[in-house]
């Protein structure tokens, strides 16, 4: 069996990702499907930090776009990410996996208050960590909330799941002709305007010399393959 490169990940999910092939909401099987992909890294003794979106409940961006106060629409997103979190460690504890989910505004009835140490000490006892409620704060994505988050436990890798099989020039969905991206550096990303993640996110982690993986979830066994060494998806370093 092959043995894991890295010893503590953070995971970045879309709240799409767990919509499966429904328009919205969450879909037992997706969720059922990323809880089995997340379980079978744990059990090779990596620690393993999750942030969801939640844009398949509620879409902070698209709501102010059409008149609601931006702030007011981001603290709904933030819940939606929380309500996200909470059905992803339901998945998880079904699958055998201790799981913590820590908001990063309070609901002490609903989870724990985000304290990195403590987030690092569930990690070290073999719990799987959600982070939820992005950063706490509007006008930041939780593609951001992942990167900070990463630095902040000492991550080794972050991994950003898509719909696709890594980075490419333009959407694939929509330019068939689009190229794929094996390695890329952070720099040319912030140049080229990829959109695989936000500019904020990408520049801090460039500024902390965070590794990128970018991988399509779709793919059964590909975060644990990535953890293993295996060359999947895109990598964005400096």
């Amino acid at each position: 069996m092959k043995r894991p490169i890295y010893n503590r990940i953070l995971l970045k999910l879309s709240g799409e990702a767990l919509m499966g092939k429904q328009g919205v909401g969450i879909d037992p099987e997706m969720i059922r499907y990323v809880a089995e992909e997340i379980r079978s890294v744990v059990n090779i003794g990596v620690q393993v930090a999750i942030v969801v979106g939640g844009g398949n409940i509620f879409r902070g961006i698209a709501a102010s776009s059409f008149g609601m106060d931006r702030t007011s629409a981001d603290h709904m997103g933030m819940l939606a990410t929380v309500i996200n979190s909470i059905a992803l460690q339901d998945a998880l504890e079904r699958k055998g996996v201790t799981t913590r989910v820590q908001t990063a505004i309070s609901m002490h009835e609903v989870a724990e208050p985000f304290i990195v140490r403590r987030a690092i000490r569930h990690l070290e006892k073999g719990r799987a960590v959600i982070f939820a409620a992005g950063t706490g704060n509007p006008y930041f994505t939780t593609d951001t909330a992942a990167a900070l988050r990463a630095q902040e436990i000492h991550a080794d890798i972050l991994m950003k799941a898509t719909k696709v099989d890594g980075l490419y020039d333009a959407d694939p969905v929509k330019h068939p002709d689009a190229q794929f991206i094996k390695q890329i550096s952070y720099m040319e990303v912030l140049e080229k305007q990829l959109k695989v993640m936000d500019m904020t996110a990408i520049s801090l982690a460039m500024d902390n010399q965070l590794p990128l993986a970018v991988f399509n979830m779709n793919t059964p066994g590909n975060i644990r393959n990535i953890v293993c060494g295996d060359d999947v998806g895109t990598r964005i370093s400096g």
